[in-house]
């Protein structure tokens, strides 16, 4: 693997090329220019993915992998470098797929153990990157309602009242959307009937301005929402 062409690739193909050891090496690339104090804390926060969802998998590939690309595409195509948003971003499914691990006990509710988990992230990360991940983990579904139904109204919510969770659940909906392509046909389906109709509320607030990024960030954004829409119509419309 050459290092320095690993910038120039899409973080897909490097995901096919390259798999984890190519997302890894990719990250590092784009951590060089951060001052170490902000490198330490984003290489600890990927210590911790990894060992958490050490045993998890996307149909295809290890779930670090998804993980890797959401937080390199935050850097290289948002333009942001602020260390709690990549720090929760590498970290924004810890809470709702492992609470117990985080917790340190089995015992509990989800929700209880939901609060010990982001608690636990407090008190290694800081209180910002501990609210950034709640704000993009799920609650307890209720199954008396449609999940997804219940999805879309959480991330509508949550997104509404902070900004810079807008940031780290947009890139996660573009490694889910966008990269729909990269999936088994099944997945494909399921992912594209559950993410279409939250496509018009992310366009929406990532239009607004209090949402924290550039421009040109904003565009290239839209312009990923556009596609991700396009491919959701091709599975579901045939």
């Amino acid at each position: 693997m050459a290092p320095r062409m690993l910038l120039s690739m899409p973080l897909h193909a490097i995901t096919e090329v390259y798999g984890e050891a190519g997302l890894r090496e990719r990250f590092l690339l784009e951590l060089e220019t951060f001052p170490e104090a902000e490198r330490k804390q984003l290489i600890e926060a990927l210590d911790l993915a990894a060992r958490l969802h050490a045993g998890d998998r996307r149909v295809r590939e290890p779930y670090l992998n998804h993980l890797l690309r959401v937080a390199i595409r935050i850097i290289k195509y948002y333009g942001v470098r602020d260390v709690d948003v990549l720090t929760a971003a590498l970290l924004h499914d810890a809470v709702e797929d492992h609470p117990d691990e985080l917790a340190g006990t089995s015992q509990g509710s989800y929700t209880e153990l939901t609060e010990l988990a982001v608690a636990e992230l407090a008190a290694r990360f800081g209180p910002r990157v501990a609210e950034l991940v709640r704000s993009v983990t799920n609650p307890e579904y209720d199954p008396e309602r449609d999940r997804h139904e219940q999805y879309r109204a959480h991330v509508a919510a949550s997104l509404d009242r902070d900004p810079w969770a807008r940031v780290i659940k947009v890139s996660d909906f573009t490694d889910n959307g966008v990269g729909v392509v990269h999936t088994t046909p099944e997945k494909a389906l399921s992912a594209a009937r559950k993410y279409r109709p939250l496509v018009p509320k992310l366009r929406e607030l990532v239009g607004r301005p209090d949402t924290p990024l550039s421009i040109a960030a904003k565009d290239h954004i839209l312009d990923q929402l556009d596609l991700a829409e396009e491919r959701f119509a091709c599975i579901l419309d045939g």
